[in-house]
């Protein structure tokens, strides 16, 4: 008789769903190698390939898609048994999978950390990564992203603190090269661009307060990997950079950095906790939805 655990059945799961060892060992939190090693072991427990490999792909056999078949509806029954069993547990206990931007994570940080003490018996994976993903896909339980970039199939809990962007370079440039009345006059000066993940340039964004947004495609010497290199480089006399307000905050105040276009860009919503509207939460997930929302009621802001 084989004998196969559900975490076992899950990692077939995810490589069947994903078709890649890469993406379905992200999705389950194990590497890509190790995930490799457990299906060949599983194909050798019952003596038959559930996937077909090439170098570039994975697909299934008859053999597998007969077995998973059969054997999801029955897996997904005992999870859902299992999650129910949980709900009465005084404490929710297993894994919470979160994912967010790399600059989202620092700031979530605290308010993990905090649910992670009143919960000592859950665990909590947090993915960071520059572009935005199908959550459910990926395997995740909820997510941190800006509120305004949430999907429409999302339910989404603005966490009650707007953020904003300033347009800045050190007092010595703007006093050389002028300082910039409207957005159109940044064509005419050396801007810091940003590349993002996706490997395209960051386009500046500006809205007068009740007017229409417009995008800028910056001319620069410059191109850097990040907004915090932007700043540095902004900071060291470089050129104009478009950054947090919450990360100049410091240096406006003590004169390193002088900003321009205040009235262009506005606040925008800021972030926000979302996870899937179709899908019953998980205790697990509902204790940290209430937690965050306890947290923001609270006004201990995030870092």
């Amino acid at each position: 008789m084989t004998d196969l655990t559900l975490r076992e059945l899950a990692a077939l799961a995810a490589v069947a769903e994903h078709r890649s060892f890469r993406a379905a060992a992200a999705a389950i939190g194990a590497s890509p190698s190790s995930l490799s090693h457990r299906v060949a072991a599983m194909e050798r427990q019952l003596g038959v390939r559930l996937f077909n490999r090439t170098t570039r792909s994975v697909a299934l056999t008859e053999a597998g898609e007969h077995f998973l078949a059969r054997v999801m509806p029955a897996t997904r029954e005992i999870a859902d048994a299992v999650e129910t069993v949980n709900r009465f547990r005084d404490t929710p206990a297993g894994l919470l999978r979160l994912n967010t931007s790399e600059e989202a994570a620092a700031r979530m940080l605290p308010l993990i950390l905090d649910f992670m003490t009143r919960y000592p018996d859950m665990r909590v994976d947090l993915v960071a990564e520059g572009r935005m993903i199908d959550i459910v896909a990926s395997g995740f339980d909820a997510g941190f992203r800006a509120a305004d970039t949430v999907p429409e199939d999302m339910v989404a809990i603005p966490l009650g603190e707007e953020e904003g962007w300033a347009v800045v370079a050190t007092p010595a440039y703007f006093q050389t090269h002028g300082l910039p009345r409207v957005p159109a006059d940044l064509l005419r000066h050396d801007c810091i661009r940003a590349r993002l993940p996706s490997g395209t340039i960051y386009r500046w964004e500006f809205a007068p307060h009740g007017g229409e947004e417009i995008r800028i495609d910056v001319p620069g010497r410059l191109t850097l990997g990040s907004h915090a290199l932007c700043l540095n480089a902004a900071r060291a006399g470089a050129g104009i950079a478009y950054v947090s307000l919450r990360d100049v905050a410091a240096d406006l105040a003590e004169g390193r950095l002088a900003r321009a276009l205040a009235d262009w860009t506005p606040p925008s919503p800021g972030l926000a906790l979302y996870y899937p509207r179709q899908r019953l939460p998980s205790a697990g997930l509902k204790a940290f939805i209430d937690h965050t929302k306890a947290w923001r009621a609270a006004g201990r802001g995030y870092g």
